[in-house]
């Protein structure tokens, strides 16, 4: 099970504000890196601790798990873009779009003005039965995680371009049930006129898999120290020259030392 430590969680944190910082400008008619700033503020306490998921078999259900799942679709999203563009794809979106649509397509994650949207769930029957590290705050008005984060958008007054929009209502594909109308449409004249969606899709594919194959690499790695600490130590008592048992010892405890340490017939 892979964990963030502190220092991992306040790097990453950083490293996310400093994208803020050389990506987004004010104009005069739009403050935009003024009022994204102050959002990100407003959420830093429990933003940069929040999970990405809630399930061990999703990705990044750890603490700090959804800045880093962030990071990792915004980067994932800059790759896959310049692929497309290399390969003679339409691209009529600028950088600074993709990356805002990237950085805020889970912002509904981080719940509303107060609450969170996800706690620890407290139940050990889920968590050992169904791998629940997290569940959802019952707190919360039910919203679909995009209608959250559009909602929080509007209401620190951070304005959106069309592409920008697109790219976040869509980056969900068709997990989310309300972007049906978009990706299958049947009339031509409604399709899609920009790609930046299915970038971000598969940007938030790539990532999230990489992150659950790094999960399971590591619970692997850690099953794998632990079999051989038990192989090293039952070598070691092989080893170890047969004692006497002690004679306070009754009966049915020196039969048990025997089974354990001496020897096998």
């Amino acid at each position: 099970m892979k964990q963030l430590t502190e220092q991992q969680i306040l790097d990453n944190w950083n490293k996310l504000i400093k994208l803020i910082d050389d990506t987004f400008v004010d104009t005069d008619d739009n403050e935009r890196h003024t009022k994204l700033r102050e959002m990100y503020d407003y959420f830093e306490d429990r933003m940069s601790v929040a999970p990405a998921s809630g399930k061990a078999a999703y990705h990044n259900a750890m603490v700090g798990g959804y800045v880093e799942h962030v990071l990792h679709v915004t980067d994932c999203a800059l790759k896959i873009k310049k692929l497309w563009e290399e390969d003679g794809a339409k691209i009529n979106f600028t950088d600074e779009e993709l990356i805002f649509a990237a950085m805020h397509h889970d912002l509904g994650k981080v719940g509303d003005l107060t609450e969170d949207y996800y706690i620890p769930q407290d139940s050990e029957w889920h968590r050992k039965n169904r791998g629940e590290i997290f569940k959802h705050n019952p707190k919360l008005q039910y919203m679909s995680v995009t209608d959250r984060a559009i909602y929080l958008l509007n209401h620190f007054g951070i304005q959106m371009s069309e592409w920008e929009y697109i790219g976040l209502r869509l980056t969900d594909g068709l997990y989310e049930e309300a972007n049906k109308s978009y990706l299958m449409s049947y009339n031509p004249d409604w399709s899609l006129k920009s790609n930046i969606a299915y970038i971000l899709h598969q940007a938030d594919m790539m990532a999230t898999h990489i992150e659950f194959d790094e999960w399971n690499r590591l619970d692997e790695e850690t099953n794998t120290k632990i079999s051989d600490n038990i192989k090293k130590a039952v070598g070691s008592k092989e080893e170890t020259p047969k004692q006497n048992p002690s004679p306070k010892l009754s009966q049915k405890s020196n039969d048990l030392f025997e089974e354990l340490f001496g020897d096998k017939k």
